[in-house]
């Protein structure tokens, strides 16, 4: 049975960002980057004098929804806790990690089937 695949992920924030109404806004939605998402954040002056704002800038495109905020834009990932910001990140990376390429393998000697990753690297 083929897995359904997946664009958006939810979470929920350890600590939740606070709106300038006081209200905590944990549960949100997170889409998978695309090349765009991660290219035309490089072009950002405020990425270019400063690299670290890269994440800021990368999350406020790939988050699709915070609670009921109705605009996630760089102003409110900044006024993320840095629990929160770790956590966005660690979810990033999970959610768009490529997955090793396989090839099923058959044992010659026992018949066992198994999957075995591809190495495009190596020169055997």
């Amino acid at each position: 049975m083929e897995q359904e695949f997946l664009t958006e992920f939810e979470f929920d924030l350890p600590k939740g960002y606070v709106d300038s109404s006081g209200v905590v806004h944990k549960h949100g939605v997170m889409r998978l980057a695309t090349a765009a998402d991660e290219i035309l954040p490089l072009r950002d002056p405020r990425v270019v004098s400063n690299p670290g704002y890269l994440t800021v800038i990368i999350l406020s495109r790939v988050i699709t929804s915070l609670g009921t905020v109705q605009k996630l834009d760089p102003r409110i990932v900044e006024k993320f806790y840095s629990s929160d910001l770790a956590f966005l990140q660690s979810m990033y990376q999970t959610i768009n990690a490529v997955e090793p390429i396989t090839d099923k393998c058959v044992c010659p000697e026992c018949g066992h089937t198994f999957e075995q990753p591809i190495n495009f690297t190596s020169a055997e």
